[in-house]
């Protein structure tokens, strides 16, 4: 397995929850959807589930990085 498979996978999780919490707070917020809560929340459940994955995979590399971000404050 490689490191940057490795780093994907410890923050899946943390990026998961963020999704979802965005997610959730944005249903959640409009009064109007009250109906259709019992369908959203599930929505926005399986979408952070399959969204996290890329996006953890994505930030992965530049975690490893080390020289990531510019230095021209020298």
């Amino acid at each position: 397995m490689s490191i940057q498979t490795r780093i994907a996978l410890l923050i899946y999780g943390m990026v998961n929850a963020v999704l979802f919490g965005v997610g959730a707070i944005t249903v959640l917020s409009f009064p109007a959807l009250q109906e259709q809560w019992k369908y959203l929340i599930p929505l926005v459940v399986a979408l952070s589930l399959v969204l996290a994955a890329p996006i953890a995979w994505i930030i992965a590399p530049r975690l490893r990085a080390r020289y990531w971000r510019n230095n021209d404050r020298r």
